[in-house]
């Protein structure tokens, strides 16, 4: 049974020659990709001291993280328009990819579109709202209000872990993208090779019967050629020219065997 009915999803056949992994559309993908990734890395100075080292912080390091993270938030209206637009694009690219997808698109694309929107999740609820809450200053839940609240440290560290996830989401994301690359790279030469394989067989194939065909003809031939010298030699010893230049050999020879036995 074909797996591609059996799905909820419907998959169709990737037209021969084609190579989606090497499209424009990858390329969407990864270089927003590479872009946030950028980013985050510019942040991990900032967040080392809090998630990568078992030093005592000093409380001048989180006032210094304030206002690193202020100054971010407080950013023109253009910065966050051109975040959003590469994230746009990053989505814009998966749906190309996955419009009428094959097995592999449905697969590693798939999988890629669920980290990619695990990400933006995390950008939404943890950063954006991290920031707002710094920008505020109000780290403590308000009065009145049964929401679980968590400290300044806390919040801080919340936020460099939320990079830190972002980081390995978008990095499977990349992944993913690699391994399909080379998951279709791999079946194409494959398929070459058996193609080629098959072409040769075909062609060793056709010589063998081509041989056959005229060494059976030349056998026809020179069998046709021995029965025809046959029939020649027959119809020229029973022809009466050659009858009658033979009667004298002939009774010559009977002679001679006559006088032998007087």
């Amino acid at each position: 049974m074909d797996p591609s009915k059996v799905s909820i999803f419907k998959t169709y056949e990737k037209p021969k020659g084609s190579r989606d992994s090497s499209s424009f559309a990858t390329y969407m993908i990864i270089a927003p990709t590479c872009f946030f990734l950028g980013m985050l890395f510019s942040s991990f100075p900032y967040d080392f001291p809090l998630l990568w080292t078992s030093d005592v912080t000093p409380d001048a390091y989180y006032d210094q993280l304030e206002t690193h993270l202020k100054f971010i938030h407080a950013s023109p209206p253009i910065i966050p328009r051109i975040l959003h637009m590469a994230i746009s694009i990053g989505f814009i690219g998966f749906f190309i990819k996955l419009f009428k997808p094959s097995e592999a698109n449905l697969l590693f694309d798939g999988a890629s579109m669920v980290l990619y929107l695990i990400g933006v999740v995390v950008y939404i609820t943890n950063i954006v709202k991290g920031l707002r809450i710094v920008t505020l200053g109000k780290y403590e839940a308000p009065p009145g209000t049964t929401e679980p609240a968590i400290g300044r440290e806390d919040s801080l560290r919340v936020m460099a872990a939320s990079n830190t996830i972002l980081a390995l989401v978008l990095v499977g994301v990349i992944v993913l993208q690699v391994g399909q690359w080379y998951a279709e790279r791999k079946e194409q030469d494959e398929i070459e090779s058996f193609e080629g394989k098959q072409a040769e067989k075909t062609a060793k194939k056709a010589e063998k019967g081509n041989t056959h065909v005229t060494r059976s003809a030349s056998k026809k031939k020179a069998d046709e050629h021995g029965m025809d010298s046959k029939r020649l030699r027959r119809l020229r010893g029973a022809s009466p020219m050659n009858q009658i230049i033979a009667m004298p050999f002939k009774t010559f020879c009977y002679m001679a065997i006559q006088r032998s036995y007087k």
